[in-house]
C-alpha cells in the first residue's frame, strides 16, 4: 500500500500478492481484510472503493 503512488484497487493489491485476480472469489477475502483494516484505522477506504495507506488519505 505504501509503495503505491496513490489509492489502489483491491485487484491491484491481489496482483502484487500473486493472487488469481480473474476469479472474483479469490479477491473477496482480500477485500474483507482490507475493509477490516480500514475500520481499524490502518487504511483509508475511499468512496470509490479504492484503498490508501492512512498517511496518504
Amino acid at each position: 500500500m505504501r509503495a503505491a503512488d496513490g489509492p489502489v484497487q483491491v485487484r491491484a493489491v491481489g496482483e502484487e500478492l500473486g493472487l488469481e485476480v480473474t476469479v472474483r472469489g479469490k479477491l473477496e477475502p482480500l477485500r474483507a481484510k482490507m475493509t477490516k483494516l480500514a475500520d481499524r484505522g490502518w487504511l483509508h477506504k475511499r468512496p470509490d472503493g479504492r484503498f490508501a495507506a492512512r498517511s496518504q488519505a
